[in-house]
């Protein structure tokens, strides 16, 4: 059995598929590469069957979303590492090389990010993971690459390896003992930030993640649900208090919870000023939808967590206030 298994979930992106996973399959000889699907009511499934005869294909009941999705299908999956796959990732040559070195010599290590540039803007950094992940006091995340809506080009600044706190759902590496040991991705999200989740409560475990820019992946980016949509504003804003309500450290967490509510409430004045009240009304929904689970959430906590999550205080502040736009500018 091979090592790693590249498992790309699915959800009716027959296109998709038909453009990224020859790249996969040119470059994964180290992997067993597997298709989750999500109930697809496309052609996925035949034409993974009839062009794409190598990879394997494992059938979910129905479309669960990101975290269960995953969780459904990485059931049947015994390889010693998973690659969670975007079906929207271009990979390149050696991209799983860097990362099973770093998985046999340092087995501190849990989980992997590789750089993560832009398909459509291949000199530049792309929004979901660029160079790796940290969360600020309140919990609001920010790469090394990317903050809030400023992406840096790549000018090697970032070619290293080090130490992060999340890694990018896009493209996530994870040993299965691990993913196991956190029964995976917690399934009410459904998407959006259960990635940074599961790398908060390995961290509170313990284990570390890492970033290397050895292994570079290109990804498209809002092909499953793009930016402009308010259910992504929804699950954003949900999520990110259901994931802070979960791990924050226990004398932090009214007193943030109440900030991030109440900046929350200026987001929402943002989207009106600009005319976006179908995305302030989904703040107010992601708002009704927390209290309904914050009691369950708060039951998840587990009995530690760590107080040395965060990297800098606010990234709200240095970024809007200081003017901090870029990693570098936040130190």
């Amino acid at each position: 059995m091979k090592k790693i298994a590249v498992v790309i979930l699915n959800w009716n992106g027959v296109k998709l598929l038909e453009q990224f996973l020859p790249s996969v399959i040119a470059y994964s000889d180290q992997a067993s590469i597997y298709v989750a699907d999500n109930a697809s009511t496309d052609a996925s499934i035949e034409v993974i069957q009839n062009q794409f005869p190598s990879v394997k294909i494992i059938q979910n009941t129905g479309n669960f979303g990101f975290a269960k999705g995953y969780n459904e299908a990485l059931k049947y999956v015994e390889e010693e590492y998973y690659a969670l796959v975007n079906s929207d990732i271009e990979v390149t040559k050696n991209w799983l090389a860097p990362i099973l070195e770093i998985f046999e010599t340092q087995p501190e290590t849990a989980i992997i990010q590789p750089k993560l540039l832009d398909f459509k803007s291949k000199t530049h950094f792309e929004y979901a993971g660029a160079a790796g992940g940290f969360v600020d006091k309140f919990g609001y995340p920010f790469c090394r690459g990317r903050i809030f809506d400023t992406i840096e080009e790549d000018k090697n600044q970032y070619d290293d390896e080090i130490e992060i706190f999340w890694a990018t759902g896009a493209c996530f590496f994870i040993r299965k003992e691990v993913y196991r040991k956190l029964n995976g991705f917690d399934d009410t999200f459904f998407a959006h930030q259960e990635e940074i989740d599961l790398c908060w409560r390995a961290f509170n475990f313990g284990y570390k993640a890492k970033y290397t820019s050895k292994s570079i992946v290109y990804h498209v980016g809002g092909a499953t649900l793009n930016e402009g949509n308010p259910k992504k504003t929804f699950l954003n804003f949900r999520n990110s208090l259901l994931m802070l309500t979960k791990n924050l450290p226990k004398k932090q967490l009214i007193p943030i919870i109440f900030i991030r509510l109440c900046l929350d409430g200026l987001a929402g004045i943002q989207f009106i000023l600009k005319g976006k009240f179908k995305h302030c009304w989904a703040i107010v929904k992601a708002h009704f939808a927390f209290y309904l689970l914050v009691n369950q959430f708060y039951k998840k906590r587990t009995p530690l967590q760590r107080n040395n999550y965060f990297k800098i205080n606010s990234i709200v502040y240095r970024y809007f206030v200081k003017n901090g736009k870029v990693f570098a500018d936040l130190f």
